[in-house]
């Protein structure tokens, strides 16, 4: 499999374009259960283009986004151009380069199943403050519900780089629980929704760091599919992509 820092750098503006956000519940979920205020400083491991921060920064909060890929965190950096409260930092999950004890939440949004879950759990604690928390976030396609998600799915089983090392949707439970250990891992789980048009259908595929490109001699076949799986499932000129955004969280120190 490609070098999973640099596998997104043909992706940066097609993810920053088609990809969702979080929905606001994931956050008043946080300050229901567990009190959370503006002054608490947040880490965003993973940060990417920067959804997941924005969520934070929008009530206050300090965030440094950690990223590794260049292109994703200038992508960031961009778009939260205006909040002086966003701190983007060149780092690994695993080495955050962040300071010992400075942290009050850690958030990681759809980027987990990247990391090496046993360095980063060495690492967050290394970084957090106590009482310290961490919030694993996804935002997994409900396939379930969708028909036109069935056929997205088999659509990418045909045509794809690496798709059955990077689904995060498969992301074992049990791992998770033991990351958290000896706390509680807290779940829930929201519905979120985007619709596309037939150039946002086409462009959220291109934001996978599994999907074909122009130079692959399979990439027509799988635009033309995609056309065709677009063309059946369009209500005026718009398909819908149905989520579940799943949140995995709790004390961790």
């Amino acid at each position: 499999m490609p070098n999973t820092v640099q596998r997104f750098n043909e992706t940066v503006q097609d993810y920053l374009k088609y990809r969702p956000s979080y929905p606001k519940e994931v956050y008043s979920l946080l300050v229901k259960q567990f009190d959370l205020t503006p002054e608490k400083i947040i880490a965003d491991v993973g940060s990417g283009t920067g959804f997941l921060s924005k969520l934070f920064l929008e009530h206050g909060h300090s965030v440094y986004g950690v990223e590794p890929n260049q292109g994703m965190r200038k992508a960031a950096e961009k778009y939260l151009l205006e909040n002086q409260n966003f701190h983007s930092i060149n780092g690994l999950a695993e080495a955050t380069t962040l300071d010992n004890e400075s942290i009050n939440w850690i958030v990681v949004g759809t980027a987990f199943h990247w990391f090496d879950v046993k360095k980063i759990r060495i690492e967050f604690k290394r970084i957090l403050k106590s009482p310290g928390f961490c919030l694993v976030v996804w935002n997994v396609r409900n396939k379930k519900q969708s028909v036109l998600l069935q056929d997205y799915e088999n659509l990418i089983l045909t045509f794809s780089n690496d798709y059955q090392q990077s689904r995060a949707q498969e992301f074992d439970q049990t791992i998770v629980k033991d990351f958290f250990h000896p706390f509680e891992m807290k779940t829930a789980s929201f519905i979120h929704k985007q619709q596309f048009s037939w150039d946002g259908l086409k462009g959220r595929l291109l934001s996978t760091s599994y999907s074909l490109r122009e130079n692959d001699p399979k990439y027509q076949d799988m635009i033309d599919e995609l056309k065709q799986i677009f063309d059946r499932h369009q209500s005026n000129g718009l398909v819908e992509f149905l989520y579940d955004t799943k949140m995995y969280y709790g004390q961790m120190k």
